[in-house]
């Protein structure tokens, strides 16, 4: 059995078990400074506390999904959310699924203890079905993004490609953005399987956690140019299993487009989607979403009277 997650079934509802998500960035840094992560960072923006990083959340949605749709979760899965507060470490979240008239697709939320929403999304196993960040994207391509200051020199459609293959390793670490090894993540991670470490899974190899694809997409560089230094967040992230799963130890290569770009009143921000390929067939096993800002305030170029 992949978990052991206790489940409370409450008609098309199922929840699981409130947990406490651990912070594993408060040491991440990137264009030589720390991120939003870091408590100072995070107070000098205003924010109530160093953030969690989103993708963390993932882990509470899987228990639940694979007791819908079994292996084809980690076969042909998709997570698709939008970020709506913050956590920070020590808070409590609890996260639901409720099915609908479709049998391959559901809606998915999290709370926090008082009742605050984390996220909201959709996850699927029927690669055809509508994701909540489809809607979300259509809507800011539908827009026009005013002038940006620190997002300028990207345009839509712009690809990058990385030089070298990445993987995500049991003991390797994953350089400055993401300063942990898979290890250190299951060591705190929300919700354990022996299928993420051991041969013992229908593959007969680990597989990589679905809060770790994320990971495995973005921690190396690339050419897509954004002014800075500039502290980011995540706003919206889906994660989308084509040809699963992704396995720990494979080399995959990545490929970006940027497909979106777009503005709040205190940030600016890109929708970058990234093709997960197989290194050895160049098979595509994953795609990569993501929804992230640029704070204003955090760069020291910013106009003033734009702020």
């Amino acid at each position: 059995m992949a978990f052991d997650t206790p489940i409370t079934p409450d008609g098309d509802t199922i929840t699981g078990p409130a947990r406490q998500p651990r912070q594993m960035l408060a040491d991440q840094a990137y264009d030589g400074h720390a991120s939003v992560h870091d408590g100072a960072v995070a107070d000098k923006l205003g924010l109530p506390g160093a953030p969690i990083e989103g993708p963390t959340h993932f882990s509470q949605f899987d228990p639940l999904a694979f007791s819908v749709w079994g292996r084809r979760w980690f076969e042909t899965g998709c997570i698709s959310v939008h970020f709506q507060t913050m956590v920070v470490e020590g808070e409590s979240v609890t996260a639901s699924l409720t099915r609908g008239a479709e049998p391959d697709v559901a809606r998915i939320d999290a709370v926090k203890g008082d009742g605050t929403p984390v996220l909201t999304g959709t996850v699927s196993v029927d690669p055809a079905a509508t994701t909540e960040l489809g809607e979300r994207l259509a809507d800011m391509q539908a827009r026009e993004p005013g002038e940006l200051f620190m997002l300028d020199r990207l345009t839509v459609g712009q690809r990058s490609r990385t030089a070298a293959s990445v993987s995500i390793g049991l003991d390797s670490t994953n350089g400055s953005l993401y300063p942990f090894s898979l290890r250190n993540k299951l060591g705190v991670i929300t919700e354990p399987s022996p299928w993420y470490d051991t041969d013992d899974n229908p593959w007969g190899r680990p597989i990589v956690p679905f809060e770790m694809f994320s990971v495995l997409a973005h921690k190396v560089g690339n050419d897509l140019a954004t002014r800075g230094p500039a502290v980011g967040l995540f706003i919206d992230l889906e994660v989308r299993v084509v040809d699963g799963p992704l396995f720990v130890g494979e080399e995959y290569v990545l490929d970006r487009q940027v497909l979106a770009l777009g503005q709040s009143r205190r940030v600016e921000s890109h929708w970058v989607e990234t093709e997960v390929s197989s290194a050895a067939t160049g098979r595509h096993i994953a795609t990569v979403l993501l929804h992230s800002g640029l704070f204003k305030a955090s760069y020291a170029g910013y106009p003033a009277d734009r702020l």
